[in-house]
């Protein structure tokens, strides 16, 4: 074969012959055979020339055209022999084939130059390919001088070049270079070989520089050049107005142009910026109105195949917008394609002008709404179009299905065969510009996501091995980081400037297509493109331009013109800046109002004042959901626009009429606002999904970073505020969204609550919950509740029991619900709070301080169910949970039980309360070790912690021990309850605290007690001291409702009263029965002196109730032992139900009830007061010292209640006969322990006292309880409990030493004051009083006018009076009571009644006290007559005298009614008088003053001789004369007148005295009884009278006797005389009638015998 290529010159040169023949049939065989030689490669480069040159010749003649061009065809194809001159040879020939008149020929031909031009270029890039290993630097191209300046190139390159610039040369219309022998040439077919080589082989232009440099230098001015006429054109400006005629665009060319443009920018782009920049221009300018609407189609048609090619379009926003002075083009792009779509909907387009016969001006715009420009819609009903498009204010545009998405198939830039323009479909070009947006969004978001994708990963990953312990690969790690972010950094920029550079125009665009579209499918891309947009800017943190995409999501889902301020501000914003592209403005264009789409909902607008209803069409469903589409995706990347999304999502929501359930999901509900809410079938089945995507959105909130989960919170946070807003003021239902959404969000993110929790708690807390509308509310606290069960229950890692703090911050909103007024807020936080325990209670641990404060902070304004609820929660924590909550805690739950018992709504719960602290109380004592240990404890941490911190420990009572406080912590709260103004929980509180104390009081350590004393009880006692006097007397009418209260607590002061008696009780039983422990307390003495008083300021209150029970506290305390030693502690225990120091060993195994499991640790602390360190025991001194408080504090009360009223009205208080009784029944008891150091004083202030208490008297309406009838003589309790003391003094006085025996004489003045109490009651002060009987008629007046009543003192003074007796039997001859007068003053106050007589009050007080004086009498007179010369008794005399007198001749006169044998009786009781007088007094009369003496003859003489009054009936007469005691006075006389043993001068001085007194007596009667038996005539004289006389004769015949046998000299001459006297009356009763007178006088006048002496001697003698 090589050789037959050699020689093949040789071997073609017979063919080329045959060819020159011109003969058909030759030279086609010749064709033939050349083609065979050729398609074996055996022709050389000089063979291939000459065929060439035969082939020309042929062309040149017209022959066989067709063949022709296969030959060159099949030559060039298979080798590259020919090239330069030969090569350009051949190509001329298929050019001026090209031109011929055969239409075959000519396409052929066309074809043929195309496959050569193409070869030629496939040459250079074979060669290209061949020489690539041994690229030499190519030489840079020196300026333009030699355009055939090629030398550098490769032959096959030099080829290619040639070729490429005659082409430029002939589209310019200039001569070719190379291509000798053109003959003509059309710019349309230059235009597309250009295109194609550009197309196919762009790589040969970017290889060589030569090629750049034609680009450059040729093509680019050629385009620019050709563009002229397109550029300078303007549609429908008439061609007359310009001098020049106007080059009108041809299509063709300018078609071929932009096809031509778009190979440059594609494939050059980057040797051609500035170029590129000139084209761009172009195009954009091509698509300005007034260009004709062919120009403008196939402009789109080439934006778009740019709009698809991302990495082209950054390339623009590299070059251009971000270079410092250059055209912002890829901007200018975007906007240019907005303005092009408002323009389409502003000016009618009916395709070409030349084609439209109904314009009728250069721009008319038609009739918008006719139906020329409308045909699609016409006769349609309800403007709902068949076909898919867009409507923009009357001007409808049909969508065309253009192209696949994301390729830019062009109809317009394909017609190469039409030289026409084409007519355009309306609709067109509106439909490829929609589709440039589209694939523009989805090409540029692809692009930076994929990319920022990248970066992310990548970005991790080196982080992820930057946290790698590796020590020597850290700094490259490094280094790779920081390169890394630097090239993100410039990727990053670029895409900022992308987006910033396309949004507005896109938005303004996409805004304006959404508010036309009438088709789902291009709403759908529309929204699809927006949101992507979003969730780009939102990921470059692009915030303007994210919220403008949103916001038109959101205006697209609202009803048109519906105010909501987010949007509208966003939107004002916006539109302020209008963007201007070159002169043309883009306007962003809200959405228009008159939409011809379908209604599916009709509702009410969520605003202030709802002005009728807005309608929601399915568009706005539609945007609806694209909004949650994007918020669920692209959440992360929202930021601040979440509130853009709830914002509107709340309006829809409460449009659609959607309301909050459980849990915050949105569910539909009825149409709350009445009738106006509509909603089609349509929107019916949609209502569910949307709901769901709903809350789905919030759920998936849980995947959202931190920041951004942030920023959805403050979003939902500012909606409910305006929500709040816009609910004040009125009670509409209120929009809820944001609180149930509030809600979801934070059930759904348990797992990192805590990020969250504080503004979310926080806003419901301080907004929500507080807020006047009832709804709002009760939705807030149940968001917030529902958070907080949720938060609790939720299995957080690490759980909640090792994560404390995280327990407190769940629980903390609870507590501050508390801050809260509003009851239904409150009723949710306990109900939360129930739940919470019923669910938690076990484990809430540290969380109980804040779940006990809730219960504690309800008050007593809050109305009962508050209360209720709350308490219920404390009931079940007592009951159920104090062992699981930690011992600090219990505390708290002391002072919250004791909140409930002071509230005053519900008097139930108070007493409720005050027995759960009693159960609290037991628990403390069943647990007592371990609640100990626990406190001890903690105690010891906090101890710690404050001395680091250098400050004191603080908490009540502090110095105790911790366990100690918790008790002192519950009884002070019982002690407040103890106060409380209703009278039940009082009492109940009381009972209670002193029953615990009781109980578990021996728990509390030794010191404690002090505490226990001083701060709880004496505090107690003062606050109820307090109380109680300042009460208020008003009576209550009844206790609420229509309960009867008693009389006896019908006032509040009473029901004080109560308090006060109970407190004092409870005080004193302490005192009492823990003497041992409190004794060795070292103020024990002060702190009993505190109780002295207070028992004293009781007892002197002007209440009976209380005074008495302050006496019978008083009793108690008295009571008490003096302390155990330890070898005489009783074996058994005193009977009081409290641990008491006995030896605990047998008692546990019987005890019956509660088991005694802390009985060892009580005998340990009872072991440790008395067993291992006993108590110190008082000596005698303070004892005593004690007692004298109390005898002091004794004395005070008594002499202050006993003390009369200095004013008497109704209201003075005089105290009750019990309380006095009882006052005085406390003395002897009390005196047992002081008789050793009573003294005179105390003997004297006592006395005060006795005679004070007897003194009172009593209220009319008890006396006839304590007044025993007059009848029966019985003494009061208290007469009975005074003469008890004074006796219990005489006994001790009796036994005790010398000094105390002066004592008696005051007892006997005091016992004598009582004496004289029965003829003369006491006065007490001036107090007016009603005696309540009258001695004289047993008739008790009960109810005597008088207000009080003074008692029967007869009983008293009586017993009194032989008390006195009786004492005197013993002491008569005691020192003292001799020198104290104390007979002289008994035989005083005796003289009293005797004196008194028949007018005593009672007849048995002067019977008894003769017999009392008989007794004192026979025992005193031996005593006064032995002392009788020291003088001691002189003054007794006188007074014994008067008193005998007073008696024996009293001046009262025996009742009327008094019987003979009563009288009888009487008189036998004088007679006893004389025959005392005959047997004591006159046998001594020598040792008895003479005065004294005189009296008492006298006396006898007085009664001796009958006294008769006139009065006397005859009748009386005989009874009323004392015969028997005249006789026995008479007796007496004669007795002492005989008397022969006359010892002394004495005696018979008080004979003579005796004597003389009879005979004058007897003189007296003779002469009465003459008198009267002279007048009385016939008439018998009365018996007594009879009887008188014939005793007084038998008297005078004994006398007469007994001086005869007296020795005469005793016997005075004067009496003799007064004898001798008696005779002549004697003689004269002679003539009496009675027999028995008679024979009396006969023996009367026998004696006279011997007084028969003669005369004067005897005269004499018996004279001298």
């Amino acid at each position: 074969m090589p050789a037959l290529k050699e020689n093949s010159s040789e071997v073609v040169q017979p063919f080329l012959m045959g060819c020159g023949t011109k003969e058909p049939k030759i030279t086609q065989l010749c064709l033939a055979a050349i083609q065979r030689l050729m398609s074996h490669e055996v022709v050389s480069e000089a063979a291939a020339g000459n065929i060439i040159n035969m082939l020309w010749q042929l062309m040149e003649n017209s022959l066989e055209e067709l063949k022709l061009l296969q030959t060159v065809l099949v030559l060039l194809t298979t080798n590259t022999v020919v090239h330069d001159e030969a090569l350009s040879k051949a190509i001329v020939l298929c050019f001026r084939l090209h031109f011929t008149k055969d239409n075959i020929t000519n396409n052929t031909a066309a074809a043929t130059v195309r496959q050569v031009v193409t070869v030629v270029f496939e040459r250079v890039v074979a060669e290209d390919a061949r020489y690539k290993d041994t690229i030499d630097q190519p030489v840079a191209v020196q300026g333009n001088s030699n355009r055939r300046s090629v030398s550098t190139l490769k032959p096959c390159a030099k080829d290619a070049y040639m070729l490429f610039q005659d082409l430029c040369q002939l589209v310019n219309a200039d001569a070719p270079y190379w291509l000798v022998g053109m003959t003509e040439m059309t710019r349309t077919f230059g235009l597309e070989l250009l295109e194609s080589v550009l197309n196919d082989f762009p790589q040969v232009f970017l290889q060589h520089q030569e090629f750049s440099f034609l680009l450059k230098e040729r093509v680019c001015p050629l385009v620019i050049k050709l563009f002229s006429p397109n550029i300078k054109f303007r549609q429908g400006s008439s061609t007359s107005s310009s001098p020049a005629p106007v080059e009108k665009p041809y299509f063709p060319i300018c078609m071929r142009l932009l096809r031509v443009v778009s190979v440059l920018i594609k494939q050059f782009y980057s040797l051609l910026v500035t170029e590129c920049e000139i084209f761009l221009s172009l195009l954009v300018k091509f698509l300005d109105a007034d260009k004709p609407q062919w120009l403008r189609a196939v402009a789109v048609e080439s934006i778009h195949r740019l709009c698809v090619q991302p990495q082209l379009l950054r390339s623009f926003c590299q070059s251009y917008d971000m270079k410092q002075h250059s055209t912002k083009v890829f901007r200018d792009i975007v906007n240019a394609l907005g303005s092009f779509i408002q323009s389409l909907f502003l000016v009618p387009s009916t395709g070409n002008t030349s084609m439209t016969p109904n314009q009728t001006g250069g721009n008319a715009s038609g009739n918008t709404g006719s139906a020329q420009t409308n045909p699609g819609v016409l006769g349609m009903g309800g403007g709902a179009s068949v076909l898919p498009a867009f409507e923009y204010r009357g001007t409808w545009i049909p969508i065309l299905n253009v192209t696949v998405q994301g390729s830019a198939k062009a109809t317009y830039l394909e017609m190469l065969d039409k030289v026409e323009p084409p007519t355009i479909p309306e609709g067109y070009a509106m439909s490829v510009a929609f589709h440039c947006l589209l694939d523009l969004v989805r090409g540029i978001t692809t692009m930076i996501e994929g990319e920022l994708g990248e970066a992310e990963t990548v970005g991790q990953t080196t982080t992820e091995t930057s946290s790698l312990p590796v020590q020597s690969s850290e700094q490259q790690v490094l280094q790779s980081v920081s390169d890394q972010s630097e090239k993100e950094l410039v990727s990053r920029a670029v895409w900022e400037e992308m987006v910033n550079a396309c949004w507005c125009g896109l938005l303004a665009a996409l805004s304006l297509l959404l508010d036309a579209s009438t088709d789902e499918a291009a709403t759908e891309n529309i929204l699809k493109a927006e949101l992507t947009m979003a969730a780009l800017c939102g990921r470059l943190g692009l915030v303007t331009s994210r919220d403008a995409f949103i916001t038109a999501i959101c205006k697209g889902s609202l009803p048109p013109h519906y105010a909501l301020t987010v949007l509208n501000s966003t939107t004002a914003a916006l539109s302020s800046k209008s963007y201007s592209i070159q002169g043309q403005n883009v306007q962003m264009i809200s959405p228009s109002s008159e939409s011809h789409q379908q209604v599916v909902a009709v509702g009410q607008p969520l605003a202030l004042q709802p002005q009728g209803t807005v309608m929601l069409t399915s568009k706005n469903i539609q945007c609806m959901r694209t909004l949650l589409n994007l918020a669920h995706c692209h959440g992360a990347v929202l930021g601040t626009s979440w509130q853009l999304v709830l914002a509107t999502l709340q309006h829809l929501v409460w449009i659609l009429g959607l309301k909050p359930g459980v849990g915050g999901a949105l569910k539909p509900g009825r149409a709350v606002e009445g009738p106006s809410t509509v909603l089609t079938t349509a929107v019916m089945t949609d209502l569910p999904v949307i709901s769901n995507i709903l809350s789905r959105l919030f759920e998936s909130s849980q995947y959202l970073d931190d920041v951004s989960l942030h920023h959805l919170i403050n979003a939902l946070c500012s909606l409910s505020l305006e929500a709040m807003d816009m609910a004040y003021g009125n009670n509409k239902e209120p929009s809820l969204f944001a609180v149930a959404k509030l809600l979801e969000t934070g059930l759904v993110n348990m797992h990192r609550i805590e990020i969250l929790w504080r503004p979310l708690t926080g806003h419901l807390l301080e907004k929500v919950c507080q807020h006047p509308n009832s709804r709002m509310r009760e939705w807030g606290a149940e968001a917030l509740t529902s958070l907080i069960k949720a938060g609790l229950t939720f299995s957080h890692d690490p759980p909640l029991s090792q994560n404390q703090r995280l327990q407190l911050l769940l629980l903390n909103p609870l507590k501050e619900l508390s801050n809260i007024s509003h009851p239904d807020i409150r009723i949710k936080q306990l109900e939360c709070v129930l739940q919470i325990l019923q669910s938690q209670g076990d484990s809430l641990g540290p969380g109980w301080p804040l779940v006990l404060g809730v219960m504690g902070a309800i008050r007593s304004d809050q109305g009962e169910s508050l209360i209720r609820t709350a308490f219920q929660c404390l009931q079940l924590v007592v009951t159920d949970f104090l062992p699981t909550m930690p011992c600090t805690c219990l505390q708290i739950v002391v002072e919250v039980a004791g909140s409930f018992g002071l509230h005053n709504q519900e008097l139930n719960i108070s007493l409720t309360s005050i027995g759960l602290l009693w159960n609290i109380s037991d628990y403390f004592f069943q647990r007592g070790e371990i609640i100990e240990k626990e406190l001890n404890k903690e105690e010891a941490v906090l101890q710690k912690q404050a001395e680091e911190k250098g400050v004191m420990l603080n908490r009540p009572f502090h110095p105790a021990s911790p366990f100690d406080c918790l008790w002192l912590c519950l009884y002070a709260k019982l002690g407040e309850l103890c106060v409380d103004p209703r009278p039940a929980v009082r009492k109940s509180a009381g009972q209670t605290l002193f029953s615990t104390i009781g109980a578990h009081g021996t728990l509390l350590q030794h010191s404690t007690w002090h505490t226990v004393i001083w701060k709880v009880l004496f505090h107690l006692l003062d606050r109820v001291r307090e109380s109680s006097t300042t009460a208020d007397k008003e009576k209550i009418e009844s206790g609420g409702g229509n309960i009867l209260i008693h009389h006896s607590r019908d006032t509040a002061e009473k029901q004080w009263a109560e308090t006060w008696v109970l407190t004092l009780a409870g005080v004193a039983r302490i005192f009492n029965t823990r003497r041992y422990l409190l004794q060795p307390l070292g103020d024990f003495s002060q702190a009993w002196d505190v109780l002295l008083d207070h028992i004293q300021s009781a007892a002197l209150s002007k209440n009976n109730e209380v005074s008495l029970a302050a006496l019978k506290s008083f009793q108690e305390i008295l009571q008490i032992v003096s302390p155990v030693r330890d070898s005489e502690k009783p074996d058994t225990p005193p009977a009081i139900n409290v641990s008491v120091p006995v030896v605990v060993g047998t008692t546990t195994a019987t005890s019956i009830g509660r088991s005694f499991m802390r009985t060892d640790s009580i005998g340990e602390r009872i072991g440790r007061y008395n067993g291992s360190e006993p108590p110190v025991i008082t000596d005698e001194i303070e004892d005593l010292n004690l007692w004298w408080a109390a005898w002091n504090s004794w004395y005070r009360i008594g002499s202050e209640s006993t003390r009369p009223p200095i004013t008497c009205d109704k209201l003075t208080f005089i105290p009750s006969q019990p309380f006095l009784t009882a006052l005085i029944q406390i003395f002897p008891a009390l005196y047992q322990h002081i008789k050793t150091g009573f003294s005179m004083d105390d003997l004297q202030k006592l006395g005060v006292i006795l005679h004070g208490a007897v003194s009172v008297p009593i209220s009319s309406d008890a006396s006839p309880f304590i007044l025993p009838s007059y009848t029966e003589a019985v003494l009061t309790s208290l007469q009975e409990a005074v003469l008890t003391a004074l006796d219990v003094l005489q006994k001790a006085i009796c036994v005790g030493s010398e000094s105390m025996q002066i004592m008696y004489p005051a007892i006997f003045d005091q016992l004598l004051a009582f004496v004289e109490f029965s003829c003369k009651p006491p006065q007490y002060g001036q107090l007016e009083t009603k005696h309540v009987a009258n001695a004289k008629y047993n008739q008790i007046q009960l109810f005597a006018p008088a207000e009080w009543v003074a008692l029967n003192y007869v009983p008293f003074a009586e017993r009194s009076l032989e008390v006195v007796v009786d004492l005197y039997q013993k002491t008569a001859c005691h020192k003292a009571v001799v020198t104290e007068k104390v007979l002289q003053n008994i035989i005083k106050t005796l003289r009293i009644p005797l004196s008194l007589k028949y007018s005593c009050p009672s007849e048995s007080t002067w019977k008894l006290a003769v017999s009392s004086l008989l007794k004192v009498l026979s025992i005193g007179l031996p005593v006064a007559r032995q002392h009788a010369s020291s003088g001691k008794f002189d003054s007794m005399w006188p007074e014994l005298a008067n008193t005998f007198e007073d008696f024996l001749f009293t001046k009262s006169t025996p009742p009327d009614n008094l019987s003979i044998q009563e009288f009888q009786k009487n008189e036998s009781i004088d007679v006893e008088v004389v025959q005392l007088i005959s047997t004591e007094i006159l046998p001594y009369a020598n040792f008895i003053p003479k005065e004294f003496v005189g009296q008492i003859m006298t006396m006898l003489n007085k009664g001796s001789i009958h006294s008769q009054s006139s009065s006397f009936t005859e009748a009386e007469i005989d009874i009323r004369m004392r015969e028997e005691f005249s006789k026995v006075c008479f007796e007496t006389l004669l007795q002492f007148s005989f008397s022969n043993k006359v010892t002394t001068p004495q005696e018979g001085y008080i004979s003579r005295m005796a004597l003389s007194v009879l005979l004058k007596r007897s003189q007296d009667v003779l002469h009465r009884y003459i008198e009267d038996e002279r007048l009385s005539g016939k008439c018998p004289l009365p018996r007594q009278q009879v009887t008188e006389i014939i005793f007084v004769l038998k008297a005078v015949s004994t006398l007469i006797d007994s001086l005869k046998k007296t020795q005469p000299e005793n016997v005075d001459a004067n009496t003799w005389a007064q004898v001798i006297a008696l005779y002549p009356t004697l003689v004269e009763c002679i003539t009496c009638s009675s027999s028995e007178v008679c024979s009396a006088l006969k023996e009367a006048l026998v004696p006279f015998k011997d007084f028969m002496h003669p005369p004067a001697s005897k005269v004499q003698n018996g004279e001298s």
